[in-house]
């Protein structure tokens, strides 16, 4: 549901786009999906590490994973990201709306998102960006120390088992959630860790691709 919405935010809009070649956006309808896109992206981020604490239990602890993974804890797991992400998605777009916009109003990407949008602000952006970095630490970089943790303890288990059909039915189980994972983590990080000085117009869209495109 959340890749679902994810990609529902920004494809639609990027193709009407192409085909009619009218790439303009109103403010509000800006916001909107910036909030969105946030939002779900967010959840999303969140979600991968949950899936990784499952698969960590199933694999380390599989006799104790009906007892550890109660209804009550995996209710709280998957409800918790979505009432956080809202906080902060909105925390956003009020950041952002507070801002005065002067010159060209072109924005270099196919969606409105935060960094490109703060580059056409003529009055100051640094709390802007100083909330979007420690934001980027909590949903993107704990997350993924979380899930390399969490591999770590699975990989240590995996080696342990006796059978190389074992091994193999084990390492099986997380391929598909490790190539969702060095897909969206590789390329969020690029996005909003990594100085702007680095990044450009190009890079930001081949990213944005990645994790709105080809990871849901």
């Amino acid at each position: 549901l959340v890749d679902f919405c994810l990609a529902t935010d920004t494809i639609p809009k990027m193709l009407v786009s192409l085909q009619t070649r009218s790439k303009a956006i109103s403010y509000p309808c800006c916001l909107t999906q910036m909030y969105f896109f946030h939002f779900f992206g967010i959840v999303d981020s969140v979600l991968i590490a949950v899936m990784a604490y499952d698969r960590f239990v199933a694999i380390c602890h599989p006799l104790h994973y009906a007892t550890i993974m109660s209804p009550r804890l995996c209710g709280l797991l998957v409800g918790a990201p979505w009432v956080f992400s809202c906080f902060i998605s909105l925390t956003h777009i009020l950041l952002m709306a507070r801002l005065v916009f002067c010159g060209s109003l072109k924005v270099p990407h196919y969606l409105c998102d935060l960094t490109p949008i703060l580059r056409l602000s003529c009055t100051d952006t640094s709390v802007n960006r100083i909330f979007i970095l420690t934001v980027a630490g909590m949903v993107i970089a704990t997350p993924f120390i979380c899930i390399l943790a969490s591999y770590a303890c699975i990989l240590v288990a995996i080696m342990k088992i006796p059978s190389a059909g074992g091994r193999k039915k084990a390492f099986s189980t997380c391929s598909s959630h490790l190539s969702v994972v060095a897909l969206f983590y590789g390329t969020t990080i690029g996005v909003y860790l990594c100085p702007s000085s680095v990044h450009t117009a190009v890079k930001e869209k081949a990213s944005a691709v990645m994790y709105t495109v080809v990871t849901p």
